[in-house]
């Protein structure tokens, strides 16, 4: 009797394993499907660049059905709405019922712009990623635009919508750090050189928390209004339907998850990406994270579908390298405790970004049959 595999979710680590299978062929025995609402996964790395109109509208974009096809997987239009780990059953929002031997999530976690900030009709949430491209997409937003959220992710943003393709006048943009500050846990260098270019182009920097309040945009005690759009960029919560699953979770309701990848209380379920948190080290939710651990949990799981133990850890690097996109032909790098930033920097980014989107265009479309 065959063995069924689940991957939930079409993420940046998933991709990895589709390419596995591509390389490699379908572990024997084995039948799988990947469940996700989208046919194409977004590479977030390449939204700032899009909105600065340096990258094409179709730029970016991972064909997972194709992918999926040439695996040998079959892909499941639906998302997930609930897992019983100790039943081995994923649940679809269609109604679906998934039983799984092993089964594997990477599906990233949801939008918390709403939980900290206040509802309002002008807040546009990072996360799905999808679906905030969707909105931007439909929306110029030539006014005053508010990113909350002084993180990597925030700071590229306030400075992609600074510098928007097609906005006439270019918007006046506002980013609200929070009151940890401009990108905490990064470098002095790093820090400064942002400050640097925020000041360069215009964009005011507020180091406090936003929050809706009597229906308007506030931060550090004032008003920001009149605001025409305000970006969350917060990070991710976990999605709810986690709570009821039976995995262990850490104190944020993530899956926990050791070395290998694999849930701590159920080690025939596996988890990377934002919906993921290491057990035995602190570890951000980070597009980086997620990618270097796919070649792992493509191989964990092939051993644990042919009943065997998975041995292959993710060992994250002392440093990670952050090429921040300004949005004006520039680009800011920071390794460890070094910076340094300009047109190469940027050029170097988009050569990174589009050698990796490659390497899966033409894995899907058949020209090559490299692995991950």
């Amino acid at each position: 009797m065959g063995r069924e595999l689940v991957l939930v979710g079409g993420g940046h680590a998933h991709v990895a394993v589709l390419a596995d299978w591509i390389a490699r062929g379908a572990p024997a025995g084995v039948r799988a499907v990947l469940l996700s609402p989208e046919r194409h996964l977004l590479y977030s790395g390449m939204v700032p660049g899009w909105l600065a109109g340096q990258h094409g509208a179709g730029a970016g974009r991972v064909d997972l059905a194709a992918l999926a096809a040439r695996a040998g997987i079959a892909w499941l239009a639906d998302r997930c709405s609930g897992i019983d780990a100790a039943a081995r059953i994923v649940i679809t929002a269609g109604g679906r019922r998934l039983a799984f031997d092993v089964a594997a999530l990477d599906c990233g976690g949801v939008g918390r712009g709403a939980a900290l900030i206040g509802d309002d009709p002008r807040l546009i949430d990072v996360r799905p990623i999808s679906a905030f491209a969707e909105s931007l997409a439909a929306q110029m937003l030539t006014g005053h635009v508010v990113v909350a959220g002084g993180g990597a992710g925030g700071v590229e943003l306030a400075f992609a919508l600074r510098n928007r393709a097609g906005a006439a006048p270019r918007p006046a943009v506002t980013l609200v750090a929070g009151a940890a500050g401009l990108l905490p846990g990064f470098a002095p260098g790093v820090r400064a050189r942002a400050a640097r270019a925020l000041a360069r182009q215009g964009i005011a920097l507020i180091a406090a928390d936003a929050r809706i309040a009597g229906g308007k945009v506030m931060a550090g005690g004032r008003s920001l209004e009149p605001v025409d759009g305000l970006v969350a960029a917060l990070g991710s919560a976990a999605p709810p339907w986690l709570g009821t699953s039976g995995l262990a979770l850490d104190a944020a309701g993530f899956v926990l998850v050791d070395a290998r990848q694999r849930s701590v209380s159920h080690p025939h379920v596996f988890a990377a990406g934002d919906v993921a948190a290491r057990a035995d080290r602190a570890l951000a939710h980070s597009g980086v994270h997620a990618v270097r651990a796919g070649p792992v949990l493509a191989a964990n799981l092939r051993a644990a579908l042919a009943g065997k133990a998975p041995r292959a850890a993710y060992r994250p690097r002392r440093h990670s390298l952050y090429l921040l996109n300004t949005g004006d032909g520039r680009a800011i790098a920071s390794y460890g405790p070094l910076a340094t930033e300009g047109r190469w920097v940027l050029a170097l980014k988009h050569a990174i970004d589009k050698r990796w989107i490659a390497k899966y265009a033409a894995l899907a479309s058949g020209k090559q049959s490299g692995g991950a």
